[in-house]
């Protein structure tokens, strides 16, 4: 079987310049405007805290508009991404921004030795952690790129959006697996998850689902101890088309009944 690692390269490589130049993500806020930060960065602006004069990674940092934002707010930054197309509009957009922004290329998996270690902070967020098989081995690199005393902010996708038919409008069924499988589930689809004029072809991609215990587990197992969890019932795009309705801050929320399924999750950790 083909490498999922080149299979995703493919579909993010294709993706880079079209998201760059999408509405969908906040490249001409960002460059216009100095004090601006992205919807995603702002929704976790109150549980960050403070960032002045923390030194942190942004691992899977696509385009960097999330990287970016967290410099703004005062931490020295380095994001990390394996495609290459991602890293030449993250630079690009940094530069325009006038962000003091280090971008390195790698795999997540072999993050340590390309980006080094010693950070405050590692910063993951909404969408990354699916593209990766083995939920034990990302935290243990996490534990590596932190000094003692540093802390993991994740905010994800929660997995049982991700176990969800996106497909049916009638009704919330599960159709995915909810746990971690050492098999991917394999898609073939057209366009992006933001609006764009872009003509994409149709793209492959090999993706995993992780169960929050097997997420904190993994946490807990690389010599992390949890600081923090907290369930949201958004998500900061339309995960489920026809079924849900946009927030004034950006954020998405069910139709019917929000209160019944957690759409996103924050976990805290720190580095014993």
């Amino acid at each position: 079987m083909t490498d999922y690692r080149d299979v995703n390269l493919s579909h993010w490589n294709e993706r880079a310049a079209a998201h760059a130049a999408s509405p969908g993500y906040p490249v001409a806020a960002l460059v216009a405007d100095p004090a601006a930060l992205s919807q995603v960065v702002a929704f976790d602006r109150p549980r960050l805290g403070s960032l002045a004069g923390q030194r942190g990674i942004h691992l899977q940092c696509h385009i960097g508009t999330d990287t970016v934002s967290l410099s703004r707010l005062g931490a020295t930054m380095t994001g990390l991404d394996f495609s290459d197309k991602s890293l030449f509009e993250a630079r690009s957009i940094a530069a325009r921004a006038h962000a003091d922004v280090r971008f390195v290329q790698a795999d997540v998996y072999d993050a340590l030795a390309v980006a080094g270690d010693g950070y405050d902070f590692v910063y993951t967020g909404v969408g990354a952690l699916c593209w990766l098989p083995d939920i034990a081995r990302w935290a243990r690199v996490v534990a590596s790129l932190l000094r003692p005393g540093g802390r993991l902010f994740l905010r994800e996708g929660h997995p049982m959006l991700w176990s969800l038919d996106d497909e049916r409008t009638d009704a919330l069924v599960v159709r995915y697996p909810y746990f971690e499988r050492a098999e991917p589930l394999v898609f073939t689809s057209d366009g992006s998850y933001v609006e764009t004029d872009v003509e994409l072809r149709g793209s492959t991609t090999h993706e995993w689902n992780h169960g929050l215990g097997e997420v904190v587990t993994a946490v807990l197992d690389a010599g992390m101890t949890l600081t923090g969890l907290i369930e949201h019932r958004s998500v900061p795009w339309e995960a489920l088309p026809g079924r849900m309705h946009e927030l004034p801050d950006g954020e998405w929320v069910l139709d019917e009944e929000p209160d019944r399924l957690p759409l996103t999750y924050t976990l805290q950790a720190v580095r014993t």
